[in-house]
């Protein structure tokens, strides 16, 4: 069966399954998990969010202290840090988000419930990370953001277990990955309201034992295939243009995990809303919406490229394999989003920083 080429695939298509249900049952969506908690006071979203993150970055340090997860050849930590890339693409990225009202991996769960607005996203999605990659907008990436990258190799790499490691002359990344995660869901789980909200526990707890499947999953295939398997967890930015290039074209490759993953999403959303009894078709009201919509995916698509990943790449799987780039990428996103409604709901992309400034405590 693994030497067919599909089972990969297939496993993408499992795990995929299970994160697109629990996902779409839940509401878990990481721009919904901000705009609640800047808007309505409800950190209950965003806790989900750190769960999930969190239980990767346990899952997997303890599974690749034990050798069975293959991590260090993730593209995460390979050299050289795209620091511009991490802060400009995050930044497009964040602002996107705010104008479509989620990213690529919630737009995934809205198009299994009949979501045509998230269908136009996709493809846009996918087509800017196309461009960005392989196409017209790369030649700006390798012209102006590229030459800013940072090797740090001859530091330990861009692993933060790697880097204090190396500092201290001895290897912590397994306690640094403990204490992290642990802190991390003391934080999570010292909230008596999201306690009690079992859908949202749940999705976050299989979101991030999905992400670790990624790594054991590609890890294992990487060992044992004739044919070269990339490590991956989870993304939802290049594999969404991956996706559409296997649909409409013979590229002479198999479907990888991240395509598998991609369809499997969408398939386990749409499980959820059939038995949900909550799937409705849904367009564009107007061609100002359809615009907005279309932007955002071009600043998406072109922002995750940028960047090496998305809410869930830089947010879920990164965190997992403790790299540097995570923080940097995700605080750009989170500033762009902020940015980004900002504009779309108070006409003033900048207009936080003077409420901020304006506090008694700011």
């Amino acid at each position: 069966m693994m030497d067919s080429g599909w089972a990969l695939a297939l496993s993408g298509c499992l795990v995929g399954s299970l994160i697109g249900f629990v996902a779409r049952r839940s509401h878990f969506c990481t721009m919904a998990a901000l705009e609640r908690h800047w808007y309505a006071a409800d950190d209950k979203p965003l806790r989900a969010w750190a769960l999930a993150a969190f239980t990767a970055l346990l899952a997997t340090q303890l599974l690749s202290a034990a050798g069975l997860v293959s991590i260090e050849n993730s593209f995460y930590l390979t050299e050289p840090l795209p620091i511009a890339g991490a802060i400009v693409g995050g930044l497009m990225f964040g602002v996107g988000m705010a104008l479509v009202g989620t990213c690529g991996f919630g737009a995934l769960v809205r198009l299994g419930g009949g979501n045509l607005r998230a269908l136009v996203v996709l493809t846009g999605l996918g087509l800017a990370a196309l461009a960005a990659q392989r196409g017209i907008t790369g030649h700006v990436r390798v012209a102006l953001l590229d030459p800013l990258s940072i090797d740090l190799s001859s530091i330990g790499g861009q692993s933060a277990g790697t880097l204090l490691s190396r500092v201290l002359g001895f290897d912590v990344s397994l306690i640094l990955a403990l204490l992290l995660g642990f802190a991390g869901l003391w934080w999570v789980f010292r909230s008596a309201s999201f306690r009690a909200d079992r859908a949202r526990v749940i999705a976050g707890l299989v979101i991030g034992l999905c992400i670790t499947a990624g790594w054991v999953i590609t890890s294992y295939f990487a060992a044992r295939a004739l044919y070269p398997v990339q490590l991956e967890a989870g993304s939802f930015v290049m594999p969404v243009g991956d996706t559409i290039l296997q649909i409409i074209a013979v590229t002479g490759e198999l479907p990888d995990y991240g395509v598998g993953l991609i369809i499997g999403v969408f398939l386990g959303a749409a499980i959820s809303a059939f038995r949900s009894d909550d799937m409705r078709w849904e367009a564009c009201d107007d061609a100002r919406e359809l615009s907005r919509h279309l932007l955002g995916a071009f600043l998406m698509g072109t922002g995750g490229v940028f960047a090496l990943g998305c809410t869930i790449g830089q947010g879920v799987s990164a965190v997992s394999v403790m790299a540097i780039s995570a923080p940097i990428v995700m605080l750009s996103i989170a500033a762009g989003a902020r940015m980004g409604l900002g504009l779309l709901m108070e006409g003033n992309a900048f207009g936080f920083l003077a409420d901020w400034r304006a506090r008694p405590d700011g």
